[in-house]
């Protein structure tokens, strides 16, 4: 099964603007093995990528910009001594890379990169206005009529720890406050300025700010902290996507509760990926669906990796019953298609989505 791509329907149920045509689709990454499944050939190049997200019915294609396009899946520090380039990629902990030194540096739970003040000092930050957007051009010529580019940017407090590592951060809370507010600044100067480049492409139809803030029972950090580091730079960034006419897309994993008012308030139109484990959708869907639209909560611990098509079948359009009424929901997984979920359970919840998700919805 497949549809058009129609952005127009996708923008009116992220801004909350009533019933659209069709509860549309949403995923921000899809691993590549499923994607060749899918394609029966393996994605190389931006027009394949574009071909297997319009295939797929969807109605945007993804692209990653900003610092997260600089830290990469890396070794732990035992892994690496005997690791050979090729094996140095896509395990472990994260790597960041730099082009200007071509040298790879590593950040881990424990101990990361930047420890301390003479470390951030020395540290070669990534140019914002050197970072390749060139996709962003290059993707126009590939969009079929009706689709767009989602930006996913985000990593303001993911980036921060992940360069520190997390028990460094969290010392430095308390020991070392002058540096973590001043990794704050920096990830926000070089966030800032590649979302200001990104806006001048009129290929963007919505900006993603993937950062997760919780876990599956409770947020990471205080609430406090993030209002004081975190939320004033999204408040901004909400600001300038606004202004562009354009929605803004919030992720985090896990329980966000305690956060939620605040994530609104911040300017987003949309949430993903609600987590079954974490919070209910129905409870969120009664409580803030007529100021926020809840995207993804199918099941990614049982029904798409180990459930059965009917199961994904039954689980989404349960989701469409309860929660697409009015408009303001995306059916999606509860984080991302990774490597384990079958090929016919992804097709089984698009295929749903678009058997059981045209308005007006039945009973």
């Amino acid at each position: 099964m497949a549809r058009k791509p129609n952005f127009d329907n996708l923008r009116r149920t992220l801004l909350l603007e009533g019933e659209p045509e069709y509860v549309p689709i949403v995923e921000f990454s899809v691993d590549a093995d499923v994607k060749a499944a899918f394609l029966g050939r393996r994605v190389e190049t931006l027009r394949d990528e574009v071909e297997f997200w319009h295939k797929a019915g969807y109605d945007f294609v993804p692209l990653q910009a900003g610092i997260r396009s600089v830290i990469r899946p890396g070794l732990s520090a035992g892994e690496r001594i005997a690791a050979t380039p090729r094996q140095r990629k896509g395990r472990g902990a994260y790597s960041i890379y730099s082009p200007e030194e071509r040298t790879i540096t590593w950040a881990e739970e424990g101990r990361g990169v930047i420890t301390n003040m003479e470390e951030f000092e020395r540290f070669p930050w990534p140019d914002p206005d050197r970072m390749d957007l060139s996709a962003f051009e290059e993707v126009r010529q590939y969009l079929p009529p009706g689709m767009k580019v989602i930006a996913y940017m985000g990593w303001t407090f993911t980036a921060v720890w992940t360069l520190m590592g997390m028990e460094t951060f969290c010392f430095a809370l308390y020991e070392q406050p002058e540096l973590i507010r001043r990794m704050y600044d920096r990830i926000w100067w070089i966030q800032s300025r590649v979302l200001m480049r990104i806006l001048e492409f009129d290929v963007v139809g919505a900006v993603t700010h993937p950062d997760d803030l919780a876990y599956s029972e409770a947020l990471i950090v205080s609430p406090q902290h993030l209002r004081e580091f975190v939320f004033p730079w999204y408040r901004w960034s909400c600001t300038m996507v606004r202004e562009r006419g354009l929605p803004s897309i919030f992720h985090s994993d896990g329980r966000l509760y305690p956060v939620l008012e605040d994530i609104i308030a911040c300017g987003f139109n949309a949430l993903h990926p609600i987590e079954p484990k974490a919070m209910d959708i129905v409870e969120l869907k009664r409580r803030f669906g007529h100021r926020l639209c809840l995207i993804g909560n199918i099941d990614l611990g049982y029904t798409l990796t180990r459930g059965t098509p009917a199961e994904v079948e039954a689980e989404v359009r349960e989701r469409i019953r309860t929660v697409g009424p009015g408009g303001g929901y995306c059916v999606g997984s509860s984080n991302s298609i990774t490597s384990y979920v079958p090929l016919e359970n992804f097709n089984a919840m698009r295929e749903a989505a678009f058997r059981y998700g045209v308005y007006p919805l039945a009973a």
